[in-house]
């Protein structure tokens, strides 16, 4: 019997199947996806437990760069620029590594995200942003490693990180003024001349080439420099309303600009049309 599975076990090696044993994690990982005012934030952790150990002092000694977790170091992602502790960070990925003390923390985040723990050399460069919090100590224990957010406000929100009796909260500033000032500027200006020419494409597409010739005009007149496709598909849609001189016209300025850029396929389109519409 003992042969028999034996060979059986090579045989399944030979063919590259190997036994695939789940078992529960000790530290196991999450993910918090978070809108703080309109700036998306996600952290990426792994999360020990207590399990009767004395945490920080001794399995986290005070005073030494931690991994903020287990495992992989702790990414924290920012989709817009923010402040932390009021120093400006760029939007990106960073791993967050922290100090933890008997009366304060150091949080830093550091620009190179991917290190299993800390990094084997420390690199002063990559480090974007970093602030010291107070250590604050809790009437309890929580058992297992915890990051959450909290404390919400239009432009700003509190990331914790707590463990066994200690908390440390570290303040992010998100621009959400600015991105809502600059998203209700753009809405009451109106249709880009992008929106015009995508417009006006469509309605060609479904040969309602009214609306088609009402957009592809705005377009053109809203761009300062209206690229040789603008003109191109300005002729496609004079055309079709029967207007054979603006057509034409429309085609030349587009071969022109097509032969600028260098860009053959729009030099032929043009040539050919012209010659179709019998331009001189």
């Amino acid at each position: 019997m003992k042969k028999i599975i034996l060979f059986i076990s090579a045989a399944l090696l030979s063919f590259g199947i190997e036994a695939q044993v789940k078992t529960p994690q000790p530290s196991p990982t999450s993910k918090i996806e978070q809108v703080i005012g309109l700036t998306d934030v996600a952290v990426e952790y792994s999360r020990p437990s207590m399990k009767g150990r004395t945490i920080f002092g001794n399995l986290v000694p005070f005073d030494k760069l931690w991994r903020t977790g287990a495992n992989k170091n702790t990414q924290i992602t920012f989709s817009d620029d923010v402040k932390v502790g009021g120093k400006e960070l760029k939007k990106g990925t960073y791993a967050v590594f922290t100090k933890p003390g008997k009366e304060n923390w150091e949080v830093i985040f550091y620009s190179d995200a991917n290190n299993w723990g800390t990094p084997r050399e420390w690199d002063d460069a990559k480090v974007a942003a970093k602030t010291t919090v107070k250590a604050n100590t809790l009437p309890m224990n929580v058992e297992t490693f915890t990051i959450m957010f909290s404390d919400f406000t239009m432009n700003s929100a509190v990331l914790n990180f707590i463990w066994a009796n200690t908390e440390a909260a570290v303040t992010l500033e998100v621009p959400s003024k600015k991105i809502a000032l600059a998203s209700i500027e753009k809405t009451m200006a109106g249709p880009s001349d992008g929106d015009h020419y995508q417009a006006a494409v469509f309605y060609k597409d479904i040969e309602d080439y009214a609306k088609a010739k009402e957009h592809i005009d705005k377009a053109i007149a809203m761009r300062e420099n209206p690229a040789f496709w603008y003109h191109r598909q300005q002729s496609l849609i004079y055309a079709k309303t029967g207007d054979k001189p603006g057509a034409i016209k429309a085609a030349k300025k587009s071969l022109e600009l097509a032969e600028t850029a260098g860009n053959a396929d729009y030099v032929k389109l043009n040539k050919d049309s012209l010659s179709e519409w019998g331009a001189k």
